[in-house]
C-alpha cells in the first residue's frame, strides 16, 4: 500500500480538506445490443433522467465492439449543445475525421451549435470505448464545433508505488493536463495495483462519479465492484479530496467530475439545450443542413 496516502495527519495538513464519501451507489446492467447491429452491444452506465442530480454529465455508455476489420460502425448522425468524450479502453477505431483511436487515446468533441458526426468510422476488430456526454452552457450552446484529440503519447502520467493515474483533463497531484475545456472538468484513467491507495484533489463543487472497468475498490465509504459507479456527495465550494484503495485483485477505474452547469437543462435524442424552443430550433437548423461536418474539422 501506498503509505503516503492513508488517512492520517500529514504535514501540508490534508486532513483539513474534507473528504468525500459516496452518496449513490448504482450497478449496471448487462450489455444489450447496440445500434451498429450484430457485434456492438453497450451497457448504459446511466442515462439522462435526473440531469439535476448528474449535471453537467448527461449521460455515459459502455460500447463493446466485435466487428470485422473494415467494417461500418454506424451511420452518420448529429450533435448539438453538448460536447462527447470518447475514451478507447481497448483496442481501435479508423476515423476518417479523428485518425486512428488506440487504446488509451480521447477524442473530446464539442457539438456547439451544430456538427454532423460518424460519417466514416471502421471498426479494425475488437474494442470498447467510454463516451460521455456533457452538456454546454448556455454561453458556449452556439458556438463553432471543435475536436481535440488527446492521444495516450502526449498524457501527463502520475506514478508511484503501485500507482498509475493517466490525466486526460483537469489536476492530479502535481501534474495540469493541456486540455482545453468549456466545462471545467476532471478526467483521470486510474490503474491500482492490489492494496494501493491514491488520493485525488477536486473542487468541493464538482458533481463527481467513479466508474470501475475492472478489479474492485473502496472509496468514500462504500466497495465498488468492476461494472459499478460511486457518485460522490457535493461539499463546500472549497477543496475537497477523493480516496481511493484497490481490492485484493486491484483495480481500473475512470473518475469523471465537473463543474455544474446550475442552469436548465432538456436533452432530447441527440441535442442538449436549455429549453424545448431551443431543441426545436436545433432540429430546423439540421433539417436546413446548417449543421457543420466533422470531417471538415481540422483537429487540434
Amino acid at each position: 500500500m501506498n503509505a503516503m496516502f492513508e488517512d492520517t495527519p500529514h504535514g501540508d495538513d490534508t486532513t483539513a480538506t474534507p473528504l468525500r464519501r459516496i452518496a449513490r451507489k448504482m450497478h449496471t446492467d448487462l450489455p444489450k445490443p447496440g445500434f451498429a447491429g450484430p457485434g456492438h452491444t453497450a451497457v448504459e452506465v446511466f442515462a439522462s433522467d435526473a440531469l439535476d442530480r448528474t449535471d453537467p454529465f448527461v449521460m455515459l455508455m459502455d460500447d463493446r465492439l466485435d466487428f470485422r476489420a473494415g467494417q461500418p460502425v454506424g451511420e452518420a448522425h448529429p450533435h448539438a449543445g453538448l460536447e462527447t468524450v470518447t475514451l478507447v479502453l481497448e483496442g481501435s477505431l479508423d476515423d476518417a475525421a479523428e485518425g486512428l483511436l488506440e487504446a488509451g487515446d480521447l477524442a473530446w468533441m464539442t457539438a456547439g451549435r451544430g456538427i454532423v458526426h460518424n460519417e466514416d468510422v471502421k471498426a479494425t476488430g475488437r474494442a470498447r470505448i467510454l463516451q460521455l456526454w456533457v452538456a454546454l452552457p448556455g454561453h458556449e450552446r452556439h458556438a463553432l464545433p471543435d475536436l481535440q484529440l488527446v492521444p495516450l503519447r502526449s498524457l501527463p502520467i502520475r506514478r508511484e508505488p503501485g500507482v498509475e493515474v493517466r490525466l486526460y483533463s483537469g489536476r492530479t497531484g502535481t501534474l495540469a493536463s493541456p486540455t482545453r475545456n468549456r466545462v471545467p472538468m476532471t478526467v483521470v484513467d486510474v490503474r491500482l495495483e492490489p492494496g494501493a491507495t491514491v488520493e485525488q484533489a477536486l473542487p468541493g463543487s464538482y458533481t463527481a462519479f467513479v466508474y470501475v472497468i475492472e478489479g474492485s475498490l473502496e472509496t468514500g465509504g462504500e466497495a465498488l465492484a468492476s461494472g459499478e459507479v460511486g457518485w460522490f456527495e457535493r461539499v463546500a465550494p472549497a477543496d475537497s479530496r477523493l480516496l481511493l484503495r484497490a481490492g485484493p485483485a486491484g483495480a481500473r477505474a475512470v473518475l469523471y467530475a465537473g463543474q455544474p452547469l446550475g442552469e436548465p437543462i432538456v436533452h432530447h435524442g441527440p441535442f442538449v439545450a436549455g429549453s424545448r424552443h431551443e431543441l426545436a430550433a436545433y432540429h430546423q437548423a439540421y433539417s436546413a443542413g446548417r449543421f457543420d461536418r466533422l470531417g471538415a474539422l481540422a483537429p487540434r
